[in-house]
């Protein structure tokens, strides 16, 4: 569990410069769709490279042959965990701040036990608690800042990271489910590859294609300023390599609902991270007490999560 935990706050803070920098190409001007799309433009030459120097060619003709035995799960599993997820982090930067973001992102946690449920998986009742002692900690980190925030671009955005807080952990969890179980509607993939994160992330990767590209052309974005590519290339490292990376490392190792839940609440460390991240880059201001009090309460939600399973 501790390794999981590790793990999980790792991939955290290479999440958080998502928030930080998709915040800083909207205030200059970048369209949201080219800060998406490119993250995985950029990713996908990176993880091919990755792959071959770690496992070599063969690494590389394992990764193709298990997405070509199963193009439509693949597909499918990348346009949800990938696309949407993404697309909606992205669009969401346009109309909020970089903190609203972080702190509605939040919401993945509770999402998860709802995808476990849905694809048939026990919730711990005890877990839920927790989960939602997390929350609720994140949701007092930025309430100072976010009173007021009501005007109808916000909202949008607010809707659009709710979408993305439920399609990042299905995504994940049908890789989970492939991997571990199977079932009528879910292939069963019994691949020790799928265990090294940089496989299942390649293969997510590779079926989000199409999603991009379909986005691409329905919305006709106009071409990308040299700076936005050079941040989107940073997110593509830090968060899209880097951090799902670790992040589905993490999630592969686990071995109960219990522990899936507990890994993908270590994400609520993202907040903190963004918030000294924009603090520090962006100008933003610090939390006041309520903002702290958050921090401590999330923190405290975290431990506890753990210490439950000694």
């Amino acid at each position: 569990m501790g390794r999981l935990i590790a793990l999980g706050a790792m991939a955290a803070l290479f999440f958080s410069s998502t928030f930080v920098l998709n915040r800083a190409m909207s205030l200059e001007g970048g369209h949201w769709v080219w800060s998406a799309s490119l993250r995985y433009a950029f990713m996908l030459p990176v993880l091919l490279a990755w792959t071959l120097a770690s496992g070599g060619p063969k690494a590389l003709k394992e990764a193709f042959t298990l997405f070509g035995r199963n193009p439509v799960f693949w597909t499918l599993a990348g346009s949800v965990g990938f696309g949407v997820f993404y697309a909606g982090v992205t669009l969401a930067a346009a109309f909020s701040p970089g903190w609203v973001v972080a702190t509605t992102w939040q919401s993945t946690i509770l999402a998860t036990p709802l995808v476990l449920a849905f694809l048939g998986r026990k919730v711990p009742r005890k877990g839920l608690a927790f989960t939602a002692l997390i929350f609720c900690g994140i949701v007092l980190v930025n309430l100072e800042q976010a009173r007021g925030a009501t005007d109808l671009g916000r909202l949008w955005g607010v809707a659009a990271v709710l979408v993305a807080a439920l399609a990042y952990p299905l995504g994940n969890q049908l890789v989970w489910e492939a991997r571990h179980g199977g079932g009528k509607r879910i292939p069963r993939i019994d691949q020790p590859a799928l265990d090294a994160g940089r496989t299942p992330t390649l293969l997510l990767t590779i079926g989000s294609i199409p999603f991009w590209l379909i986005l691409v052309a329905v919305t006709h974005p106009p071409a990308p300023s040299q700076g936005q590519v050079v941040q989107t290339a940073l997110v593509a490292l830090f968060s899209g390599v880097i951090a799902t990376s670790l992040f589905l490392r993490a999630r592969s190792r686990a071995r109960t609902a219990y522990e899936l839940a507990a890994t993908d609440a270590t994400q609520s460390l993202e907040v903190v991270f963004s918030l000294l991240g924009e603090t520090l880059l962006l100008a933003g201001p610090w939390p006041g007490p309520i903002g702290a009090a958050g921090i401590t309460l999330a923190v405290v939600g975290l431990v506890l999560y753990v210490c439950r399973q000694v």
